[in-house]
């Protein structure tokens, strides 16, 4: 395996130093670093006026096989994860067949282990088929070789309380999360966008606020009810925000996730019918952008996932009521969590670790990610340069699919490089093929 030595990095945004990683591990730091007898032979990483960071963690990755490999495969998905600075994602279960069996989450694990870009931690369903009816094989799943420990609908929600209460019950036996999906379907039927002064004057469906909020205030006290641990996907209302911040006061176990659109893009947006912007849960409003973002930074929100959802040009390029809802998100996460918090103030480079590693792989349960970057840790990590500026062209990202709502859009920061336990997976912002980076020849 190469060495590396990174020169002039700053750890967490702090005082610039040498890093040496040697054997999959952080192998020495500062001055020990360049003096270190395997520096003499490592690759040098120039890394002046870089920010490293711990491997990025995604609790909330749409990945699309087995089922949907016209849209994204393991491969490609993973493949833009590494290029977006991360080491880890979790894989959604709504795939074909969905991932309610240990024999389907153990192939995804496979697949995204011989990938080798970043571990693949497959989501179990929390039903059969995400019907929402019968329990799906929580138990083998966690106990398979791909150790599931979290636990999603996503694309649908759990509404049947009787059914997320025994799934909240069933998931402590093995420290596991019940990720919810919080979306009343009964109020949300033939929903294009967020319900308000925009999709008044549109004439299209509303999607009220109150039908994640509704969900997110009956899970917090199923979750206090049975002494659970319950994590609120994708929250996007000011409503929401407050519910997560009184149930945390109130000592219920429950985390948050924001995503990087619902932390700068708004519902006005939807005025030209661009599907681009079609996702679920809506756009919502400036305020409610501006209550994510103070959930964030107050700690209410616990973390940043993308929701990475990729779709065919077909399912896209059409007009808005038949396109499908999604973003993808991967490729730009970090540059739209430092335009919205880091620029802007509201959170530092430790607070951006925080957010987007090490507190999703507290809540996924993954022991060697998201670790401090220390002597004898794990070499999972990022190094990003913060005065970089780009323009997001879809066409040229890794991901599969081009519909990401912030194409044409100038973002700031750029990920220089990427490490999985030592082994880089980005150089000079470009893929490393594993043969490569390992001395092998292809």
């Amino acid at each position: 395996m190469t060495t590396y030595l990174l020169r002039g990095v700053a750890p967490l945004g702090g005082e610039p130093t040498d890093v040496l990683l040697a054997d999959g591990t952080v192998a020495a730091l500062g001055a020990a670093a360049s003096t270190d007898p395997r520096a003499a032979d490592a690759h040098v990483v120039e890394g002046a006026g870089h920010v490293l960071l711990p491997g990025l963690v995604d609790l909330h990755t749409h990945l699309r096989e087995p089922g949907r490999e016209d849209a994204e495969t393991i491969v490609s998905g993973t493949r833009a994860a590494a290029l977006g600075g991360f080491t880890a994602v979790h894989a959604m279960a709504n795939t074909t067949p969905t991932q309610d069996t240990a024999g389907v989450v153990e192939q995804v694990w496979r697949i995204g282990r011989d990938a080798g870009w970043v571990d693949v931690h497959p989501v179990g369903a929390v039903t059969v088929g995400l019907e929402g009816e019968r329990l799906a094989e929580l138990a083998a799943m966690a106990r398979s070789a791909a150790r599931v420990r979290v636990f999603s609908d996503d694309g649908k929600c759990v509404h049947d309380p009787v059914v997320m209460r025994r799934a909240l019950e069933y998931v402590k036996a093995f420290d596991g999360v019940v990720a919810q999906h919080a979306q009343e379907p009964r109020l949300t039927d033939g929903a294009q966008m967020h319900e308000g002064v925009v999709s008044a004057e549109l004439g299209l469906t509303g999607w009220p606020a109150v039908a994640e909020e509704a969900i997110v205030a009956r899970d917090v006290l199923l979750a206090e009810h049975v002494g659970s641990r319950l994590h609120v996907c994708h929250l996007s209302t000011a409503g929401s925000v407050e519910i997560v911040r009184w149930a945390k006061a109130r000592g219920i176990d429950v985390t948050a996730e924001a995503t990087p659109h619902h932390l700068m893009l708004t519902d006005e947006l939807v005025r030209g019918y661009d599907p681009r912007y079609k996702v679920n849960p809506p756009l919502r409003t400036a305020a409610d952008v501006e209550a994510v973002r103070a959930g964030l930074e107050d700690g209410t929100i616990d973390i940043v996932a993308t929701d990475h959802a990729p779709h065919t040009r077909e399912d896209k390029d059409c007009e808005w009521a038949a396109a499908a809802f999604g973003m993808t998100g991967l490729e730009t996460v970090l540059s739209v969590v430092q335009a919205a918090m880091v620029d802007t103030g509201r959170m530092t480079w430790a607070d951006v670790a925080r957010v987007l590693s090490t507190t999703p792989a507290r809540i996924g349960r993954v022991e060697d990610q998201g670790r401090p970057i220390a002597v004898g840790e794990p070499a999972n990590l990022t190094l990003v340069d913060p005065a970089a500026r780009r323009v997001v062209v879809p066409e040229e990202q890794a991901t599969a699919s081009v519909n990401s709502p912030f194409g044409g859009v100038e973002l700031p920061g750029a990920v220089v490089a990427t490490f999985l336990r030592g082994r880089a997976t980005v150089l000079d912002g470009r893929p490393v093929e594993r043969a490569a980076a390992e001395g092998v020849h292809a």
